[in-house]
This record gives structure tokens, C-alpha cells and sequence, in this order.
């Protein structure tokens, strides 16, 4: 069962509580708070609620936990599901003591929503990190990959190589496989032995140690090569992808070059994790922090509350940790909301929090083994040359970079200026994990700041403004 793309009914409406993003933690948010009465309404870009990791498409096979979700959301009179609908920036004229107001756009109209309280689960993008090659077509990231597969793109009989480093890589090998793909070689880049030491750390969860296990038997089984200590040195062809270049990595993932070796491929998944999606808890004025890999990540306490008592975050937004942990999270959120609407007796809602907390304690300690044994090697920014595009929207290249820091800049928005890397209209999505990293090797510090988001947070149809006009 899948929702329709629902409209609202008028241009100004408020609700209860407004959730942003319909994955795991927004479907578990809706759900819990859902019996309260509350009126709530669920907000996801995508056609269907799940999210990334249960997104729905002619390749895809929901699990039946997804499925379940998706039923009991439609059968809340009190929950509305408004699909391919996207956030866009902030409203105004919210009523006191609300939340900060939102503006919303379904591809036809945009309007502003009112809530009482808000939950942000918007996820996380993937970690897009350059190399000679990066830019050609038929490179991808193995999540993107991921996704057009579950979206029914054709891939049989394609020849793909898949590389980078996390449990992503051999689950994207088994997808394609099963799909039709002929799975070239899996390269990852760490090696072997940083796995085996964090095994104690990765029985934490006996059954997801298990399923990986099960992946590379799988690998093994149909003869699909897995190497570890291995990554990507350059992709090349003539206007599209005909070749991989590979090399063992050492800790430091420097390239033996000597040792590298061409792999015919007419694809390239490329996966290094992901990094939360944190433009609108920018936009909102969250106090941010950073995550022991630098990266820009919002605050949150054991509630899942913000440094604003009126919103909450859910999902990858407090921690990339999987979708049962994303789930937990929106839960928490539910249940601290409840507490504050005084629809649940605190000692209640503590109790129930406390069970949440002591579920989610060993897919934490799951999580930084596998963090630790994927943590990049210092030496991957030097993969690309001087002449590698890094910011694509405005061709700002690794050599424009080094010349900025030669000349003294110490931050992301001295880059920004003196480069342009940034400004174009992906504002920085895909130059971010570089500039960040090359910033805080070349300056020893771990707050190198980060990119402010612009309005609108992703491009809009001037159609979009008619009723926003009509409002103001």
C-alpha cells in the first residue's frame, strides 16, 4: 500500500506536530505520537514514505516491517502524509509559542505550515569525495546506485565496479548481482585486519554481523572478488566511464602506484558513508556541533530535543547509525513531545524512554566499530590532481584550492570567497567533504566551519511563489 501525493486544502494551515521526512524515524515518530489525537501532519520529497532505506520502486522488496508502517500510517485519521513535498525555507507569522513556521512546495504550489511542535528527520547524503575521473558519467555514488535500482533503472548485463569503504559496498554488490549486474571487483578500502579487531564491537548486534557475513558468502558463492586494503586512483574514458584504475591503500590510503591495475567497468559506485543533511536545522538556528570525523552535525539531548524546546530530531539528523536506531530515535521524539503536550505522565514517559535507550546503547556500540574499522586514511585528499574539478557547479579545481591556502585562508567561508567553491545551486553538497577535510589537514584544526544554506534550500518553480504571494 502506497500514499497518494496529498495537496493541502488551503494555502495557510497549522497542525500539532509537523515531521519532516517519512523514512524510519518519521514513520516511528507519526505512529507514537499518533494515539495521543494530536493532529499531524508527515512531510517526504519522495513519492512514497521509507525513506532511503525503504524506498519503494519497481527494484525494490519492502520489508514487511515497512510495509506494516505504511498500513498503520494510512489507517490514522489523525496522521496526514503529504508526499513528493519538499521544506524550502522558513515561514513567518507563526502563533506564540510555536515552532518556527515552514514553507512547503509540492512541484505545483508552495504554502506555509504551522505547527505546535517539529520533528526533523531529514537524513543524510552521501559523502562525495573526488579522485581524476570523478566528474564522468557513468561515476556514481553507491547509495545514488542504490536507489535508481530500487527506482527500476535497467542494469542488467551492465559491468560495474564498486569501491570506497563501509557494509554499503557488499550490500549494493549483492543488489546488483541479483539484478543481473556483472559485479567487477568490490574494493575496500580498508584493510582486513581493522574488521577482525572490532569484532566484539560488531557482535554487539549478533543478527546484523550475521547478515553481513551472509554478503560476502554471497560474494564468494558467485564469484564476485572482494579486496580489501584496495580503492579507486582515477576513472577515465572518452565522454563516459570505460575504466577503473585500482591500487592497494595503505593505512594512510596513499596509492601504491606501482601496483595499480586497470579494470574494464561502464560504471563506478563509489561509497564513503554518509553526513546528516543539516540545512534546515541551520536555516532554524540549531546549535550545531561537529562529529569526531569533522563534519557538521546538530545537537540533541537524550529526548531527541534541540537547543530549541520545540523541536525535536530524529534519524540520521542525531547519529548515522541504521534504521532500528532511526526508528528509536523517532520514538524518543514522539514520547518527549506527548510529555510537553502533557498527554503521557512523566514518570511514564521516562520509563518508556529508558527501554528506548538501553536498546539503542548496543547499536551504539555496533556503530563506532564500524566507524572505526571505515575511518578514511588522511592521505585520500591527495588522490586528486591539480587540475581535478572539486567543486563542480562552479569548476573550481584542486588547484584553486591550494593556491587559496597558500595565500592564508583558514576556514570554509574564506575558501567560499576566494574560490567560489560552494556558491552554485548545489550549495556545496558535493564539495563539502573535501574542502572540509583538506581545510582541517592544512590547518590542524577540527572546526573549519561550514557552508551556510541559502533560500531556497533546493531549487523551486516560480509557480511556486503565486500562492506565497497571495499569502503575504
Amino acid at each position: 500500500m502506497t500514499s497518494a501525493p496529498q495537496s493541502p486544502a488551503a494555502p495557510m494551515q497549522r497542525c500539532d506536530i509537523l515531521i519532516i521526512g517519512a523514512g524510519p524515524a518519521g514513520m516511528a515518530a507519526a505512529l507514537a505520537a499518533a494515539p495521543s489525537g494530536a493532529a499531524i501532519v508527515l512531510v517526504d520529497d519522495n513519492p512514497a514514505p521509507g525513506g532511503q532505506i525503504w524506498r519503494d520502486g519497481p527494484g525494490a522488496h519492502l520489508p514487511p516491517l515497512a510495509r506494516t508502517h505504511r498500513e498503520r500510517l494510512a489507517g490514522a485519521a489523525n496522521v496526514r502524509v503529504l508526499t513528493g513535498t519538499r521544506v524550502v525555507g522558513l515561514g513567518g507569522g507563526a502563533q506564540p509559542g510555536d515552532a518556527p513556521a515552514l514553507l512547503l512546495e509540492d512541484g505545483e504550489r508552495g504554502w506555509t505550515q504551522h505547527c505546535g511542535r517539529l520533528i526533523l528527520c531529514t537524513g543524510a547524503r552521501e559523502l562525495l569525495l573526488p579522485f581524476p575521473g570523478w566528474t564522468l558519467p557513468g561515476v556514481t555514488g553507491a547509495g545514488g546506485l542504490q536507489a535508481l535500482i530500487k527506482g527500476g533503472l535497467p542494469v542488467a548485463g551492465e559491468r560495474i565496479v564498486i569501491a570506497g569503504s563501509g557494509p554499503l559496498l557488499p550490500l549494493v554488490a549483492c543488489q546488483l548481482h541479483a539484478a543481473g549486474v556483472r559485479v567487477a571487483g568490490v574494493y575496500e578500502a580498508c584493510a582486513f585486519g581493522r574488521m577482525a579487531r572490532e569484532s566484539l564491537a560488531l557482535l554487539n548486534k549478533p543478527q546484523l554481523f550475521l547478515d553481513g557475513l551472509s554478503m560476502l558468502g554471497y560474494l564468494k558463492l558467485n564469484g564476485i572478488p572482494l579486496h580489501y586494503g584496495w580503492g579507486v586512483v582515477e576513472a577515465s574514458g572518452e565522454g563516459e566511464l570505460t575504466e577503473v584504475t585500482v591500487a592497494p591503500y595503505d593505512e594512510e590510503w596513499r596509492p601504491d602506484l606501482e601496483n595499480a591495475r586497470p579494470v574494464k567497468a561502464s560504471t563506478l559506485a563509489v561509497g564513503y558513508g554518509f553526513i546528516p543533511r543539516t540545512q534546515l536545522s541551520q536555516q532554524l538556528g540549531l546549535e550545531h556541533g561537529f562529529s569526531d570525523d569533522g563534519y557538521l552535525r546538530a545537537e540533541c539531548n537524550v529526548w531527541q530535543q534541540s537547543s530549541q524546546p520545540h523541536i525535536h530530531l530524529a534519524g540520521d539528523m542525531a547519529g548515522i547509525r541504521g534504521g532500528e536506531a532511526a526508528m528509536i530515535g523517532g520514538r524518543i521524539a514522539a514520547l518527549s513531545i506527548l510529555l510537553q503536550r502533557e498527554a503521557i505522565a512523566p514518570a511514564e514517559a521516562i520509563e518508556r524512554r529508558e527501554s528506548h535507550l538501553a536498546r539503542l546503547e548496543a547499536i551504539k556500540r555496533f556503530r563506532a566499530g564500524v566507524e572505526r574499522y571505515t575511518q578514511r586514511g588522511a592521505r585520500q585528499v591527495e588522490l586528486a590532481r591539480a587540475d581535478t574539478v572539486i567543486c563542480r557547479c562552479e569548476q573550481v579545481t584542486r588547484g584553486d584550492i591550494e593556491r587559496a591556502l597558500e595565500q592564508g585562508v583558514q576556514d570554509i567561508a574564506g575558501l567560499k570567497m576566494r574560490t567560489r567553491a560552494g556558491m552554485g545551486d548545489c550549495q556545496g553538497r558535493m564539495c563539502i567533504g573535501y574542502c572540509s577535510d583538506r581545510l582541517r589537514r592544512a590547518t590542524g584544526r577540527h572546526d573549519v566551519g561550514w557552508l551556510r544554506p541559502r533560500f531556497p534550500i533546493d531549487p523551486i518553480p516560480f509557480s511556486a511563489f503565486q500562492n506565497l504571494g497571495t499569502e503575504a
